[in-house]
């Protein structure tokens, strides 16, 4: 309730600056009002005030519309990504077979020579690596 207040009060008070800054804007350009260092002050701290309450009412709503975090659940999380990255895995591995024209033996080749040149990195790390740079080699 307190923010749709803020964002009220926000809205009217930006419009009106807004309104009030168009009409000095114009006043000076159509040379109904002369330009002096009180009207230079003036359209200046009109277009801080517009431009301040723009950011802080955008961040606001931005503000009022991020995400709610969720609290952390008690189960577990680890067997179900374990599947996930096994089949991921295997989709890889069956991709990079398949760009080899079935070659398993290439395949597995390329996945122990990026291993060694890169160690430590997870196992689908790898047939991302070697796909990426099968990709760059036909290009």
């Amino acid at each position: 309730m307190g923010n749709q207040i803020v964002i009220l009060i926000g809205t009217f008070i930006l419009l009106l600056t807004g309104l009030l800054l168009g009409y000095v804007l114009s006043q000076l350009v159509l040379g109904y009002l002369t330009f002096n260092l009180l009207t230079f002050f003036g359209t200046l701290s009109l277009i801080l005030i517009f431009g301040t309450l723009y950011y802080v009412l955008f961040w606001q709503l931005k503000r009022q519309q991020s995400p709610v975090l969720r609290e952390p659940t008690s189960q577990p999380f680890s067997q179900p990504i374990r599947e996930d990255l096994t089949e991921n895995q295997d989709y890889l591995k069956n991709k990079l077979i398949s760009k080899l024209s079935g070659d398993v033996a290439a395949a597995e080749r390329l996945i122990e020579q990026a291993q060694q040149n890169y160690p430590g990195m997870p196992e689908n790390w790898y047939c991302e690596r070697v796909l990426d740079d099968l990709d760059r080699d036909t290009r």
